[in-house]
């Protein structure tokens, strides 16, 4: 086997947390005996300082030539403290998505049991908690046209837009995870209030006709916030918009105990990419602090969708419970002394040799 990944490690905490999953991907690579050709690629602040662009064509097309994309994070305070800032880090990853036609963000929610105690919920909501969010990625109001900003300045606009087509796919997709699941499907929306939740709903239903098999819902985003923090363990497999799942999945995160643990992956029609769901965190860079779990994690999700190595995955998954239960973890989740980002990446490299 000879896979090609694409590496964007990107900014802040984003290259020192993807190293660590380059360590145990390179751990795969000896346990199974098989070759990854790796190659780097600019993208976020990084490439904005270095070609002026967040996302230039250099990445794109490394990006289209390989197998899957180990991502890290972007952004930059340099960029965050500038209201008129024309180019932004974001800009690189809202583009990367749409060129990569990447509609759908996957984030599992589970929890570790010996960190169960490390959430902010108590240890009986939270123990057992097992359950998937599909985001579209590509459509909805950060997408929309038009937007922007009256002459005067004291008036701002943005545009919430779907078609059909863009629902349907990614709900499509959910239900299949659903009968891969506990056949449970749980749809989020607006639709007492906003025209394109009621798009969302009607195309829910006709489609809920192919896949009887599983049980659907609907939930209000407002309701689905509440439930979420009140009752985790009732969800199984959560289908939502892109707003509505960028909120609701950041929420989702802290039931774990830390946002450093959660990884995801974003699929679509070329390139799927695997990131962990925190941010590039500045004020941790450079200082080995920065919780790899997430990333490496995400890196496990790669061997699964994209390389079509499961038992890679598993077994990724399995070091990092390990490494956990041993307290080998950094300072957000450790309950003694805690470990360096560098040493938790090696620990899981070495368990997977």
């Amino acid at each position: 086997m000879n896979k090609k990944i694409a590496v964007l490690a990107g900014d802040g905490i984003g290259p020192e947390v993807v190293e660590q999953a380059l360590k145990v991907a390179k751990a795969v690579e000896k346990r199974f005996g098989c070759h990854f050709e790796y190659t780097p690629a600019p993208v976020g602040a990084v490439a904005i300082e270095q070609t002026g662009n967040p996302y230039p064509d250099e990445t794109h097309e490394i990006c289209m030539r390989s197998d899957a994309v180990l991502f890290g994070a972007i952004g930059d305070p340099k960029y965050d403290n500038d209201p008129v800032a024309k180019v932004r880090p974001e800009q690189g990853l809202l583009a990367m998505r749409k060129k990569l036609g990447l509609y759908a963000n996957i984030r599992p929610i589970t929890t570790f049991q010996s960190l169960s105690h490390k959430s902010p919920l108590k240890t009986e909501l939270v123990d057992g908690v097992d359950f998937m969010v599909l985001r579209e990625l590509t459509g909805g109001i950060y997408f929309g046209e038009p937007r922007g900003r009256s002459e005067d300045g004291s008036t701002a606009f943005d545009t919430c837009t779907y078609q059909r087509f863009e629902v349907e796919r990614i709900v499509r997709l959910a239900f299949e995870y659903a009968r891969q699941r506990r056949r449970k499907l749980t749809a989020v929306d607006k639709a007492n209030i906003l025209a394109t939740s009621r798009l969302w709903r009607e195309t829910v239903q006709r489609l809920h006709v192919e896949y009887s098999d599983v049980e659907l819902e609907f939930m209000f985003v407002d309701n689905a916030a509440m439930q979420i923090v009140t009752f985790p363990k009732k969800f199984d497999v959560v289908v939502t918009e892109n707003m509505f799942g960028d909120i609701l999945t950041d929420e989702a995160s802290v039931i774990t105990g830390s946002l450093g643990l959660l990884p995801s992956a974003s699929v679509g029609v070329h390139t799927s990419v695997f990131e962990p769901v925190h941010g590039s965190y500045p004020q941790a860079a450079g200082k080995d602090i920065a919780n790899p779990l997430g990333a490496i994690l995400s890196a496990a999700l790669m061997f699964e969708y994209a390389l079509e190595m499961p038992e890679a995955g598993k077994l990724i998954r399995e070091a990092c419970e390990q490494s956990i239960a041993q307290g080998i973890v950094t300072a957000d989740i450790a309950a003694g002394k805690a470990c360096g980002t560098s040493e938790v990446g090696d620990q899981i490299a070495s368990c997977l040799k």
